[in-house]
């Protein structure tokens, strides 16, 4: 059965006009649609926040739970059942504070779910206060003189956990956003995806330089595995190796050609590279990497506990309680 992004769409959804969500569920009804798994074979979990009402404008099996236990509630769903795809939804704060300790285990463990962190660095539900993905000088409504922590960054909190599947794309991308979701789903183990969104009412304009094509064509790169890293306008420039860290350079100039450029290894299991890719940004004069940064091949959580059952009950005597009941030894009371 051939499915259309009409069988994904459910309820009115009730978040402000210009909210990154509206763009990033769209994109996530095309790419359902377009990977063909039936509603009813799909489950999307979220925890507490503006993202995470998306349950609700979902056709699919859908459970909005508590706050930051979104992946928690994934687990145990793609355990017990793991024919379903599981789609866990959870914003920046929902997902990394109170919810981080299940955020890297969920990726330690190698969970196959599909992790969504929409990323506006702001708690919007709770009226603006700052985020664990927040920068340092960040002025909210919890930190009217600016903040004195450093963010997590997700990249590298992800690596850091042992991911195995990172991607990052612009939530007013759909062509991109499309392409790292469907990647996601074929990717069999916890799989991460960061969608860069802005909170129009308390953080509007977070991601200006990337939220235009114009302002991607220049400030971001495009990674695909097998692909050399070239960008800007007019794909003039490209990424080096530099002693451990990576170059910007420009094509044609001191002797560099196309040739010289890095090729994108998305599947090496020595994540060095990935994450300086993930790991770049503008301020540092870096393009944002957007696509399918990390994505290496590992035994998930949910297989290896099902054989490990299967074998144990290989070596047993008994298959169920009656058996058990009757396997040692017995008394009888009087």
């Amino acid at each position: 059965m051939e499915y259309t992004a009409q069988d994904y769409k459910k309820g009115q959804p009730r978040w402000c006009p210009g909210c990154g969500d509206h763009f990033f569920l769209a994109s996530l009804h095309k790419a359902m649609a377009e990977l063909g798994v039936p509603p009813y074979k799909t489950a999307v979990i979220s925890g507490i926040g503006c993202s995470s009402r998306l349950p609700y404008y979902v056709n699919t099996y859908a459970m909005q739970t508590i706050h930051g236990r979104a992946a928690s509630i994934s687990t145990g769903i793609k355990v017990a059942n793991p024919e379903l795809a599981v789609w866990q939804i959870s914003g920046d704060g929902d997902g990394l504070a109170i919810g981080g300790n299940h955020f890297i285990h969920a990726l330690r463990r190698n969970v196959d779910i599909n992790v969504i962190l929409l990323n506006n660095r702001i708690y919007g539900l709770t009226k603006g206060q700052y985020s664990p993905t927040s920068p340092r000088g960040f002025v909210s409504k919890s930190s009217p003189y600016g903040t004195v922590e450093d963010p997590f960054l997700p990249a590298e909190l992800c690596f850091g956990a042992r991911g195995k599947f990172f991607a990052r794309a612009v939530a007013t991308d759909q062509e991109g956003t499309v392409e790292i979701l469907k990647a996601s789903y074929l990717h069999k183990g916890a799989a991460v995806n960061e969608i860069l969104q802005n909170c129009v009412i308390y953080n509007n304009g977070c991601y200006d330089p990337v939220y235009s094509k114009a302002g991607r064509k220049k400030n971001t790169i495009y990674v695909r595995h097998g692909q050399p890293l070239i960008f800007g306008e007019n794909d003039e420039f490209g990424l080096i190796q530099n002693g451990f860290g990576l170059k910007v350079v420009k094509i044609g100039e001191n002797g560099i050609s196309k040739d010289d450029i890095l090729v994108h290894d998305a599947h090496c299991q020595d994540n060095t590279l990935q994450l300086k890719l993930a790991m770049m940004d503008n301020e540092h004069g870096f393009p944002i990497a957007l696509g399918v940064i990390r994505d290496v091949k590992a035994p998930t959580y949910e297989a290896s506990v099902h054989a490990q059952i299967e074998d144990i009950k290989s070596k047993k005597k008994y298959h169920n309680f009656m058996e058990l009941l009757q396997t040692n030894d017995t008394w009888e009371v009087k």
